[in-house]
């Protein structure tokens, strides 16, 4: 099969379409023939040299996909040759095949074509498990979500709102503020123009927000504990903005707060087929009623994976980008 890897680490350049051997299906796996992978921000980790894969994943990168079953191994139910299904990954996304965990495969949501499809998973279980499994958000609270622009910042503008939150968020650009408004978003801040902390407080009569999802790290910390509610959840899931940051402890303490950082790609098997059953109950109907959508800003071919990561890396793209086999 043909699949994308980088040769070395360093910039997209380093990214080359080379013949792998085809996956076989595993005991509880199957083998999708992909059809559409998505570029996320971890992809470009991962070519730097910067995100390795876990133990035992495919070093081919994309950590997500769409596609029909080819292939069922031992112990699998439900999932038969031919059938259509997007899945969440800990690698192999930007290939022909894969081999897949059976629990972290997932039905494609009515309505949805196979190639959209492959831009949900990983924005649809990265949101889902960490706004409302982890930091537990309920209607009537508020939301803030930082990079509201982005695959990850768009789905949880619109599922906050779906599920009776408000909803505040974060982008840099007029253009990109406007679709934010446009998702569901309450309110929309300039991060190069306004202090979130100040609109999050004028927002909520000084309340705060009671769930932030953050992707900047350490560059946020402080500013995040300042616009968090009594009793507010802080869930860290990125570190654009470093890896290294000043906590004040007794500003937590006097609003009861929580720090929570998580990742999904390195969670057992159990615990990630746990997040896209749930994804399937929760965010699927919302999918397909039309609720929920995908924003995708460009459909490029999988041989040109290195133009769609210099795409990511320039900021200037909304929604998500994916990659075609």
């Amino acid at each position: 099969m043909r699949a994308v890897v980088a040769t070395e680490p360093g910039g997209p350049e380093v990214l080359t379409l080379t013949d792998l051997p085809e996956p076989v299906a595993g005991p509880d796996e199957v083998v999708l023939d992909v059809a559409a992978t998505a570029v996320n921000r971890a992809d470009t980790l991962q070519r730097q040299g910067k995100y390795p894969p876990p133990p035992g994943a495919s070093d081919v990168i994309g950590l997500e996909c769409s596609g029909t079953v080819s292939a069922v191994g031992e112990g699998v139910s439900g999932w038969n040759v031919g059938d259509e299904a997007c899945a969440l990954l800990a690698g192999g996304g930007y290939g022909e095949k894969v081999a897949v965990p059976a629990g972290q495969l997932m039905p494609v949501p009515q309505g949805v074509d196979l190639v959209t499809a492959g831009a949900l998973p990983e924005v649809a279980c990265t949101v889902w498990s960490n706004v409302f499994m982890v930091a537990g958000l309920r209607p009537g609270e508020t939301l803030l979500v930082h990079g509201g622009a982005g695959g990850i910042g768009n789905l949880a503008i619109q599922l906050g709102k779906a599920l009776g939150a408000r909803v505040i968020t974060t982008a840099g650009s007029e253009e990109k503020l406007e679709l934010c408004r446009s998702l569901g978003a309450d309110l929309a801040v300039s991060y190069r123009d306004q202090d979130f902390v100040e609109e999050v407080k004028a927002a909520t009569d000084g309340h705060g927000a009671d769930v932030i999802l953050d992707n900047m790290g350490a560059k946020y910390l402080d500013r995040n504990v300042s616009a968090l509610a009594t009793e507010g959840r802080l869930v860290i899931i990125g570190m654009q903005g470093g890896v290294k940051g000043e906590l004040n402890i007794g500003k937590l303490l006097a609003k009861r707060g929580a720090v929570i950082a998580t990742s999904l790609r390195s969670r057992p098997v159990e615990e990630k087929s746990a997040i896209c059953a749930a994804v399937v109950e929760h965010v699927w109907p919302l999918v397909a009623d039309g609720t929920v959508r995908t924003v995708v800003h460009a459909t490029v071919p999988l041989a040109e994976a290195a133009r769609a990561h210099r795409m990511m890396e320039s900021g200037d793209h909304v929604g998500k980008i994916v990659l075609t086999t």
